[in-house]
């Protein structure tokens, strides 16, 4: 069986983020991806600047993405609002990022296998991982990245895994050139929400999140956009006159938002494994990547500083990710509340008009600070 430092399951942005930092602190990494890169996946790719700084400090090399300072939001009725980003972000695709950190990794020689996790084991202070493939790998530590679920969820027996989870999301990437570089939209329709932004290579992502409930009103995603979601008449103009560029539009099921554990049977979870932000905070990304810095930087020290045992690496990033991102999260949690009811985003819009300060209060409340290795 090989042995290595550190095994990630997962190669998203949290696992591959975490896979380039801890390669760069010299442990030996392996990374397991079901996936081979580069592949698309449902997600609003719009990226807040507070992770760049860390970004290059780890070195990776990003194309020329979209620089994006304004917001853009609308309710379903076609109340419209646009204000300045206080920090501001780019758009990027995943196929494009993930491929770019993948690279990076090798570069910095993780190895990465193409497989699938079916079980993980924790006995005598040391991880046991099982693919599909029926290989076996070793490691003195374990991180869950994964993403959103994951049949291991189950086989880990964490709690939310088994409770109902009402949301499916839908992506696609247009043609439709009139559409701003420097400007992320958010618009409103009944049951949901979709996002608006451009990618590097000039393709417009749309992105949406509805519940079950409402989409099961149509049970196609051709139907739902043309019954449902064109009623917001800035989504209306914009699926009327954009190209689709994909054969057909990606979509995921169970998107749940409960609240998970950060740490399960030892294994330390990043990314969407351990939490969920909504997507209209637009701050998915950014948190992913800041939580593989949490959790890197507390490995490097269970492994370097003496007294620094599993037990206070598993109770350091639990609390740290907790304080990093339990506001943010709770904050998603109460927008999506008020902007799911038309009265309730009415008045907040009205309120947010004659008051611009509060949205980006808001906005401030969903993002962190510019962070560095």
């Amino acid at each position: 069986m090989e042995q290595f430092d550190v095994i990630i399951i997962g190669g998203g942005l949290a696992g591959l983020t975490s896979a380039i930092h801890l390669a760069g602190e010299g442990y030996k990494l392996l990374l397991i991806e079901r996936y081979p890169y580069p592949h698309h996946k449902v997600c609003g790719e719009y990226v807040s600047n507070e992770v760049v700084p860390y970004l290059k400090s780890l070195g990776v090399t990003l194309p020329k993405v979209a620089a994006i300072d304004t917001l853009q939001l609308s309710t379903k009725h076609g109340k419209l609002l646009q204000t300045k980003l206080p920090l501001g972000g780019f758009g990027i695709s995943r196929y494009t990022f993930d491929n770019a950190l993948y690279k990076r990794a090798l570069s910095l020689g993780v190895s990465v296998k193409f497989e699938t996790v079916k079980n993980v084991t924790y006995l005598n202070d040391s991880f046991t991982i099982d693919t599909e493939n029926e290989n076996s790998y070793s490691a003195k530590v374990a991180i869950g990245a994964y993403g959103k679920r994951s049949g291991l969820d189950k086989q880990l027996n964490r709690n939310f895994i088994y409770k109902n989870a009402p949301w499916i999301g839908v992506k696609a990437h247009y043609a439709f050139p009139e559409f701003p570089e420097n400007l992320v939209a958010l618009h409103n329709f009944e049951g949901g929400y979709g996002g608006l932004s451009k990618t590097e290579s000039g393709a417009v992502n749309f992105c949406y999140l509805t519940s079950y409930k409402s989409f099961q009103t149509v049970k196609s995603i051709e139907k739902f956009n043309s019954n449902i979601v064109a009623r917001n008449k800035f989504l209306n103009h914009f699926l009327r006159h954009a190209k689709p560029l994909f054969d057909q539009p990606m979509s995921i099921a169970q998107v749940s938002f409960e609240s998970k554990q950060t740490i399960k049977d030892h294994i330390l979870m990043c990314g969407d494994t351990a939490g969920l932000i909504h997507p209209l905070c637009g701050n998915g990304m950014a948190m992913a990547i800041h939580s593989a810095k949490l959790a890197s930087e507390r490995i490097d020290n269970f492994f370097k500083e003496s007294g620094y045992n599993r037990s206070k690496m598993e109770s350091d990033y639990s609390k740290k990710w907790k304080s990093t991102f339990k506001r943010r999260l709770q904050t998603g949690r109460a927008l999506q509340a008020i902007l799911l009811s038309a009265r309730a985003s009415d008045i907040l819009m009205g309120t947010i008009t004659k008051s611009p300060g509060l949205i980006r209060s808001l906005i401030k409340r969903t993002h962190g600070k510019p962070i560095a290795l």
